[in-house]
C-alpha cells in the first residue's frame, strides 16, 4: 500500500469530450475522449487529473487497476485532508 494519499476513479473511456462528471458510489467518474489503447487513456487521466487538481504530472500515479475501468490513483505533495477537499471541490464543480 502507498503511503501516498489515493483517490479512486471510475473511467469511462471513448466519451464525446474528457472531464470529471462527479461521483459514482466512492470514486470520482472521468469520462476521457481518449480510447483505452497502448495507454492513452491512462495518459489523458494522469493529464487530466493533474491539471484539476493543479499538482505537477509527476506527482500522479496510478497505483491499481492500469488495465481496469476502476483506478486509484496516487497524489504526492498533499495531504489525505487536502486531497479530499480538492476532490469535493472538483466533484462539485468549485
Amino acid at each position: 500500500m502507498s503511503a501516498r494519499p489515493e483517490v479512486k476513479v471510475r473511467v469511462i473511456p471513448r466519451a464525446g469530450r474528457s472531464g470529471i462528471a462527479g461521483m459514482r458510489g466512492d470514486a470520482v467518474l472521468v469520462r476521457l475522449a481518449a480510447a483505452p489503447v497502448d495507454g492513452a487513456a491512462n495518459d489523458a487521466l494522469i493529464d487530466l487529473l493533474a491539471k484539476a487538481l493543479g499538482c505537477p504530472r509527476r506527482d500522479l500515479a496510478i497505483e491499481a487497476g492500469e488495465r481496469s475501468r476502476d483506478k486509484r490513483i496516487s497524489i504526492a505533495g498533499v495531504t489525505a485532508a487536502e486531497l479530499e477537499a480538492k476532490v469535493a471541490a472538483l466533484v462539485s464543480g468549485r
